[in-house]
């Protein structure tokens, strides 16, 4: 499970072994069963985590209490609320496993412990959190600029095989649509 953990870092910055032991030491595993919540709304995000097993969804329930999926975490991806990570507020997204996870976990007083310690992690949440940013402009132009067969389509790019892992309504609460109209998307995308 550190391994996966290792090829992330290493898509960002180089690492030492002493300098990975170092950061691994600062995590906790946590088993997060199907249905189960990494994070409630209302709560104070504690952790950031990296997902090694499973899939979460990252959601919030609008003023009619539908679910608005912001996005999926799946094996070697990070999941958090970074508004309430970051400034210890209650929290506005629920983070949810589809599937039975596991998930290791950084609390923010060891993430900041770490910053002083190693410069080099530092640079990668910088990095981390840079991408981060970039993907949700391109997310926000995506949901105002394109159609929602553009959408699905892109959504098949970026998480190549979740489809077969989610249901049609939680592909349709990603995109923004309703159920329905997926399938006859999906109906039209496939004929041709």
């Amino acid at each position: 499970m550190f391994q996966l953990l290792r090829k992330n870092i290493e898509k960002h910055i180089q690492i030492t072994e002493e300098e990975f032991e170092q950061f691994c030491a600062n995590f906790q595993l946590r088993k997060v069963k199907k249905k189960d919540f990494l994070l409630r709304a209302g709560e104070i995000c504690r952790y950031e985590g990296f997902v090694t097993k499973g899939c979460f969804k990252v959601y919030y329930l609008d003023e009619n209490g539908s679910e608005q999926i912001l996005y999926f975490a799946t094996e070697d991806w990070w999941a958090t609320d970074i508004d309430s990570f970051t400034n210890q507020v209650p929290a506005i997204l629920n983070i949810e496993a589809l599937e039975d996870c596991e998930v290791l976990c950084i609390n923010k007083p060891d993430k900041d412990i770490l910053y002083n310690q190693l410069a080099k992690v530092e640079k990668l949440f910088r990095i981390m959190n840079q991408r981060t940013l970039v993907s949700f402009q391109r997310r926000v132009i995506s949901s105002i600029g394109k159609t929602a067969a553009q959408r699905y389509i892109e959504f098949i790019e970026k998480y190549p095989g979740l489809e077969d892992r989610l249901t049609q309504l939680q592909v349709a609460a990603y995109l923004g649509i309703t159920h329905e109209f997926l399938n006859k998307i999906r109906k039209k995308i496939f004929r041709n």
